[in-house]
């Protein structure tokens, strides 16, 4: 695409230390523009893909903002801000925080993904529980009310604004004053049946995903302690620990998993349980389905653009352990009854693959540039 100016494109990622669902975004979207370079705030290879690190990475190279990136996160924006980005004509960030607060000229074109306003900064539960505790509160204050003025600023920065979310848009709307268009994140879906486990024989759900508290994980495994129904947890995290401890003789907590290993136990199971409230997107719910797997998610955030009612899963609604306990019940004799279709939920999951993303993100950025540079 844009063969006749060849722009030259740079791609902003706030942190670039795992990989997870923004990390798989930003992939595809650097396989859009091959020879973009990478400008993030922190970067550790350890647990990316080849295809992300082979590309070249510009970072900040902090000692201490590696060590102490969540204490010193209010440094943030100066580090993004002191990118020099003078050599390209087309910006592309793709932030849940930073990147999109870089200062761009006027003659170029700064085109912004956002996954979600900084969730620490309007009030949605986040990853570390530290932040709350009372000691830090009133210096937190403080400082998030600065960084809220700045993220104000810095989402009136790029030219256009994607959000990967109906709930995303929303919110951009509502804390930011902007319109965003709506490109959800690419899905990679192996059209093959996955094999299922040969070593496990009796009926199982599973869960998958980083286990933070705010994924609620922990109701999940006190709800199944209480059924005695077999659970399988993928994911690690900074609450494993916990969860561990918690997790009765018919939990299985597999740590974190390979490709293959998460489609062998996702088409296994009877099906998905995601109990995370408010996600941005949250795109395991259609991992789940991709392999033809009903999910019961939590009614709120992008779970309810992905999931439909008695057609690809159901809903429920309050996070008390008696009630979560009587929606598995429902959820199980839904399954049992048959009332979701295998392959219209695989049907369903193909509309999001990556090359649908590609193909809308290329067109949109084209379309855009060739408005900014005057091309007819």
């Amino acid at each position: 695409m844009l063969q006749k100016q060849r722009p030259r494109v740079a791609i902003i990622h706030d942190y670039l230390v795992q990989y997870g669902g923004a990390e798989k975004t930003m992939e595809s979207i650097i396989e859009i523009f091959p020879d973009a370079p990478i400008y993030t705030g922190i970067y550790s290879p350890k647990n990316l893909t080849k295809n992300i690190n082979s590309r070249e990475i510009i970072s900040a190279n902090n000692l201490l903002l590696r060590i102490f990136s969540k204490h010193l996160s209010f440094l943030m924006p100066l580090v993004f801000e002191s990118f020099d980005l003078d050599d390209f004509d087309i910006i592309i960030s793709d932030s849940s925080s930073w990147s999109k607060g870089v200062i761009t000229k006027p003659r170029q074109l700064h085109i912004s993904y956002i996954h979600t306003p900084p969730r620490f900064l309007y009030g949605y539960s986040v990853e570390s529980p530290s932040r709350h505790r009372w000691y830090y509160k009133p210096v937190i204050a403080i400082i998030d009310h600065f960084l809220r003025i700045w993220d104000y600023c810095a989402a009136q920065r790029p030219d256009y604004l994607i959000a990967n979310s109906e709930t995303t848009r929303k919110r951009i709307k509502k804390f930011y004053g902007r319109y965003a268009e709506v490109i959800n994140p690419p899905l990679d879906i192996d059209d093959g049946d996955a094999p299922k486990p040969d070593n496990i024989k009796k009926p199982y759900f599973c869960s998958l995903g980083r286990l933070t508290p705010y994924k609620n994980v922990d109701l999940l495994i006190q709800a199944f302690n209480f059924l005695g129904w077999d659970l399988i947890v993928m994911g690690t995290g900074p609450d494993e620990k916990r969860l561990r401890k918690m997790s009765g003789d018919s939990i299985k907590m597999t740590g974190r998993v390979g490709e293959e290993k998460k489609r062998a136990i996702l088409a296994g199971s009877k099906g998905l349980i995601f109990p995370v409230v408010e996600e941005d997107w949250g795109i395991v719910p259609l991992e789940a389905m991709s392999l033809g797997k009903p999910v019961l998610a939590h009614k709120s955030g992008g779970a309810t653009e992905t999931v439909k009612e008695n057609i690809t899963g159901m809903f429920f609604e309050s996070l008390e352990l008696e009630d979560i306990i009587i929606s598995i019940k429902e959820f199980d004799k839904s399954i049992e009854r048959g009332i979701f279709e295998k392959e219209r939920i695989k049907a369903y999951a193909k509309g999001f693959k990556g090359n649908r993303f590609q193909k809308e993100f290329s067109n949109f950025v084209k379309k855009k540039w060739e408005d900014h540079a005057g091309i007819s």
